[in-house]
């Protein structure tokens, strides 16, 4: 079983993430810029989608259901993955000349060096094009492989809320088509990281991914370590590190100072568990034949929208991390959501990247 892939004639399709924390859901339009037409955005309770994995897809069903219900949005939906079980490999076969013949060694290869068996799998993978290596050249693809099991948990939470699934992303592909913009004759290669429930980063070069990892550092990580210090519920925890992290560090905020400091204190150790991972993708990408130079960080998701944590990650980084977001196509259509978390729903809904 593949994934379902997007086909270009879906016709109006939803984005759909399922994040641990949350869900989110975009409708788009293309007039010269892709923007949002209409969103939605729902808290999740922590036991229904841990790292990335539905472990109730009951639960799961009744809060996307009362997402749809109350946001009107088209129930067709093309959904993202994201999760430290999903495995991404960069494989360079030999070169090759027809979709047969390439299909057929992607398989072949992925059932050598891939930790899933595939009669337990779903398999997907998008082509990057030839490239030089040490031993000559090679056709790269980027292979996606996720456990069966886990797939159909929620495709099946998808299809009990009503929902009608168009195809199934990862998210890494669809932030990157989300948030591209056409570079001319000299394309920068980017850095992509969405900050959520999960961090997703991906590396691209003229709007193709080129390699990609999901880490458990996000935001529901430091929700989970900020609430038994003052026995708060996992949702007060969110809110806290929202409300802490729209400051800007150092700026005085207003409510109980020992959770205010506790809430920096885990912004802080946050930011360096994504700065980590920022380094250790980009160590990971340098050692492939080829790789280009990284030019561009850009930051997007939920973190994005707190400025205490765009400026820890400059910092730690020391470099320029550009926010990125997509922009609402009609006056009201974000409802007070920031623009940040809809980045990779808007990517989902959508195909291809702007040229």
């Amino acid at each position: 079983m593949d994934f379902v892939r997007p086909r270009k004639k879906d016709g109006s399709v939803v984005g759909l993430v399922v994040e641990p924390g949350f869900v989110a859901a975009a409708q788009v339009s293309v007039n010269g810029v892709l923007g949002v037409e209409r969103c939605a955005y729902r808290s999740l309770e922590p036991a229904l989608v841990p790292d990335g994995e539905v472990t109730d897809p009951d639960g799961l069903a009744l809060a996307l259901k009362a997402l749809f219900d109350d946001s009107g949005l088209d129930r067709k939906v093309r959904v993202g993955i994201a999760s430290s079980r999903v495995v991404v490999r960069t494989l360079d076969l030999p070169p090759l000349l027809s979709d047969k013949d390439l299909d057929a060694a992607v398989r072949f290869q992925a059932t050598a060096e891939l930790p899933i068996p595939l009669d337990q799998a779903v398999l997907d993978y998008q082509l990057v094009g030839a490239v030089d290596t040490p031993d000559g050249p090679r056709t790269r693809v980027i292979v996606v492989v996720a456990v069966r099991d886990s797939v159909m948990r929620l495709l099946t939470a998808v299809r009990r809320a009503g929902l009608k699934p168009a195809g199934i992303d990862l998210s890494a592909f669809a932030m990157i088509r989300a948030l591209h913009r056409p570079e001319g004759a000299e394309p920068l290669t980017t850095l992509y990281v969405n900050a959520a429930g999960m961090i997703t980063l991906a590396v691209a070069h003229a709007g193709t991914c080129v390699f990609t990892r999901v880490a458990a550092s996000g935001i529901e990580a430091m929700a989970n370590a900020l609430a038994p210090r003052h026995e708060l519920t996992v949702e007060h925890a969110r809110g806290w590190l929202e409300h802490v992290g729209r400051v800007p560090a150092g700026a005085p905020v207003d409510g109980d100072e020992r959770i205010v400091a506790s809430a920096r204190d885990t912004l802080e150790e946050g930011v360096r568990r994504v700065a980590a991972d920022v380094q250790g993708t980009l160590t990971f990408y340098g050692q492939q034949a080829g790789a280009e130079p990284v030019r561009r960080v850009v930051l997007t998701g939920p973190a994005a929208a707190l400025t205490a944590f765009v400026e820890g990650l400059r910092a730690a980084l020391g470099t320029e991390v550009e926010v990125g977001r997509v922009p609402e196509l009609r006056e009201g259509a974000l409802n007070g959501i920031a623009a940040e978390t809809m980045a990779v729903p808007a990517g989902l809904a959508v195909t291809e990247v702007a040229s």
